[in-house]
């Protein structure tokens, strides 16, 4: 029950980081941008919000692990010890969100739904960057006074 409370209160943090980065609003996430072609400070946010993704989902994987299998490694089960558990689980979370795919761990069960999910915000931040950053640059220059 208490692994579920924490999944939830992680996909939350997932969920509103996102968010946060894709509408730009939030008093939290202001950024005041100089005058440049590039953007450092939302390049950061996007290095931020990935972190936050990579780390939330492996600890997702990581929790969902200790009450059954859901990573295999190389076709077979593998038991590890805690600490290697969760080295695979956010190893596979960054190669699924960074939509590499090496195949060397596989989820099984509902991993592959969660994977899936992780993998479509790996694919549709990228966008997101682009979005933010031609909407950032479209605002009228008195809107910074």
């Amino acid at each position: 029950m208490m692994s579920w409370i924490a999944v939830v209160i992680i996909c939350y943090v997932i969920f509103k980081s996102i968010t946060d980065f894709i509408k730009g609003g939030n008093e939290h996430f202001s950024i005041k941008l100089r005058e440049s072609r590039f953007s450092s400070e939302i390049f950061y946010a996007l290095l931020i919000i990935y972190t936050i993704v990579i780390i939330g989902f492996g600890l997702i994987y990581f929790m969902l692990s200790l009450q059954g299998i859901i990573l295999v490694e190389h076709g077979e089960l593998k038991q590890a010890g805690v600490l290697g558990t969760l080295i695979h689980s956010f190893y596979f979370s960054g190669v699924t969100l960074l939509t590499i795919g090496y195949g060397d761990i596989v989820p099984i069960g509902i991993g592959r739904l969660i994977a899936l999910c992780e993998a479509l915000i790996g694919y549709i931040l990228p966008t997101a960057f682009v979005l933010r950053l031609v909407q950032t640059r479209s605002l009228p220059k008195d809107a910074d006074s």
